[in-house]
């Protein structure tokens, strides 16, 4: 394992973070601060508890689970993308660093930025309402795990993409839309039943349910459930990753 390898690009792109603060961190998280300014003070006040808890705090799991996938999907294809689009991508592949080192050095670089943004939007939303954590281990699980199959998935996408426009294809047309039906604003219970079967389809309905889970005990799905389909996500990202390097695709070429 070259470790030096796997260094170097991790702290090339943790670079690239620092040195757009407003863009990488502040962004996101000014952002989701208005959403619960919005939804957890203003409206939350005037809804009621959902399973015992209260609207404000209800939405905490879901905002931040929103702002997860939508970071760490584009930190990672960002990453990968710039160098496929200033021709720096074949000095990453003529460098003794086998593809799994590479996949490491981006994804665990794309995935640490997510965690980061996850855990200051955490912090930030105890200033607008009021919150527990019943099984705070578990927490950190989801959001580890979310973020490092949203940040692979981010990286098939990089290497997919052939121009910025397309970078922002999936996140925008299929990725949030899913984000906001998956139950970040509410619980599917809430559904009529031919609905919430539909939901059942949604992956995001879970990745949610989980992490609510891991707040307040309470969930749309079995968290057992939740988490196996996590991790059948991520293996499908590594699946295609493998195949990615297995021949070349879009980056060799």
């Amino acid at each position: 394992m070259n470790l030096y390898g796997i260094k170097a690009i991790y702290l090339f792109e943790m670079a690239r973070t620092w040195r757009t603060l407003m863009q990488s961190i502040a962004s996101p998280v000014i952002s989701t601060s208005l959403y619960f300014i919005v939804f957890g003070s203003a409206i939350g006040s005037r809804m009621a508890n959902i399973d015992g808890v209260s609207y404000g705090a209800f939405i905490v799991p879901g905002l931040i689970m929103l702002s997860i996938l939508t970071e760490s999907i584009s930190n990672a294809s960002f990453g990968i993308y710039m160098p496929k689009f200033s021709g720096t991508i074949y000095e990453l592949l003529s460098a003794p660093i086998s593809a799994l080192e590479t996949v490491i050095g981006y994804v665990g670089a794309a995935a640490t930025k997510s965690v980061i943004i996850g855990t200051i939007i955490l912090i930030t939303a105890r200033l607008f309402v009021d919150f527990s954590i019943e099984h705070p281990v578990w927490m950190i699980a989801f959001l580890v795990l979310t973020s490092v199959t949203f940040s692979l998935f981010g990286f098939i996408i990089g290497v997919w993409a052939d121009s910025f426009q397309k970078l922002q294809v999936v996140p925008l047309m299929i990725v949030t839309p899913l984000a906001f039906l998956g139950g970040s604003f509410y619980s599917i219970n809430m559904l009529p039943p031919f609905w919430q079967t539909v939901a059942l389809f949604n992956p995001v309905v879970y990745l949610v349910s989980g992490f609510r889970w891991s707040f307040y005990g309470v969930a749309d799905v079995g968290v057992g459930l939740s988490l196996a389909m996590t991790l059948v996500f991520m293996l499908i990202c590594l699946s295609a990753v493998w195949w990615i390097f297995r021949t070349g695709y879009k980056i060799k070429a």
